[in-house]
């Protein structure tokens, strides 16, 4: 198939350090180039892959000095793949909504995964207005606040098996990876750390927006517990594997609705358990008693880690392996996407005069007065 991945510019794929959702679309990309499907990734410059490079802007926005505003570089994004959608089958976006106006003016298969929290009172009102758009969502508790959008499946995140190294022993310390904002909930873990009379290292990163919360609630308790509790800063690569691979546990005391949570699989293809609260994705990804253990207070995920020792690291990888890895990831997606092209070229036979080519870049788009019919028949 031809399929266009459509990343959001903040930071390349895959990013350097911090940033789920360019990972993902790289570890989905370079399943498809190598299952020989002709791949082409819309993305920043910077970015490294084996698929169709297309820049939208030459350097990821959040590590560009000189970029304002990032709006402009995903309107020309949207330029740049709207063209000419026929040289694509299926277009996979993964950049929010901004090409909602457009795919009624330029027919396509396209799918639309959402990587976010979605907050009802904003989207309800997007989604009654585009109610025709194919979405897949990255775990069923996503879905909640919007249960009748146009859910195509659930595609849980995938990372290639030989990205993370398998440990057989566990280390004597306990991690906590992701941003330093309040809902991750830092403050709990070196909490939990002190009950547990472990150590705690902490890799985090402090966007500039988080910066008056760190300063002001976790710096203080950072020095009122460095007898037990490193903070490393931001990790990536090879850090972030030894990070994870070597602790006893990874703790995911999240207070928010987390969508999916790729750290959580990123320790457990290391063998590494996680303790995590249940909100969000944690109960779907956590196979609790196996790879962890779901939890709703302090006090549990206390015992939690006293109970860590008698779970299998190799377990871990296993469920990961069965579960979590890329090619399962591409394969579900690859599912969705003849799924949606398949449907395409039924409304296609069905309505033939509803689609011309423009002589504008050969485009193709319904007739004006027959786009909605077209459409709501999805």
């Amino acid at each position: 198939m031809r399929i266009a991945q459509v990343a959001p510019l903040y930071e390349s794929v895959p990013p350097t350090l911090y940033g789920g959702t360019e990972r993902v679309v790289s570890y989905l990309t370079e399943e498809l180039v190598h299952l020989g499907h002709e791949v082409t990734l819309f993305a920043s410059g910077d970015s490294k892959t084996n698929a169709k490079l297309v820049a939208a802007c030459p350097r990821a926005l959040w590590r560009d000095a000189d970029c304002r505003e990032t709006l402009p570089h995903h309107i020309r994004l949207m330029e740049l793949v709207f063209a000419d959608v026929s040289r694509f089958d299926v277009i996979h976006f993964h950049c929010d909504y901004l090409h909602l106006p457009l795919l009624r003016r330029y027919p396509c298969a396209s799918v639309t995964t959402l990587h976010g929290r979605l907050h009802a009172p904003d989207l309800r009102p997007l989604f009654a207005a585009y109610p025709e758009v194919p979405l897949v969502s990255i775990s069923d508790d996503q879905r909640r606040p919007l249960p009748d959008a146009n859910w195509q499946g659930t595609v849980y995140h995938g990372l290639p098996r030989g990205l993370h190294t398998f440990r057989e022993r566990p280390g004597e310390y306990l991690a906590f990876l992701g941003r330093m904002s309040p809902e991750k909930r830092v403050d709990r873990a070196i909490e939990i750390a002190r009950r547990a009379n472990m150590r705690l290292k902490i890799a985090a990163k402090i966007y500039p927006e988080e910066r008056a919360y760190f300063d002001e609630t976790i710096a203080p308790l950072l020095r009122e517990s460095r007898a037990w509790v490193e903070f490393v800063g931001e990790v990536g690569g090879r850090e972030k594997d030894e990070f994870l691979g070597n602790a006893h546990a990874l703790l995911f005391p999240i207070d928010w609705p987390e969508p999916f949570g790729l750290v959580m699989i990123e320790a457990m293809a290391c063998g590494t358990p996680v303790i995590g609260w249940r909100n969000g994705s944690v109960p779907e990804v956590i196979t609790d008693g196996v790879t962890g253990f779901v939890v709703d207070s302090i006090q549990e995920a206390v015992h939690a880690v006293a109970r860590v020792a008698n779970l299998s690291r190799r377990a871990c990888r296993q469920v990961f392996e069965e579960r979590f890895d890329a090619a399962r990831m591409a394969g579900n997606y690859v599912d969705v996407y003849r799924r949606l092209v398949h449907g395409m070229h039924e409304r296609w036979d069905a309505s033939p005069h509803a689609f011309v080519t423009t002589p504008y870049a050969g485009r193709t788009r319904p007739l004006p007065h027959e786009a909605d019919r077209l459409w709501h028949m999805v």
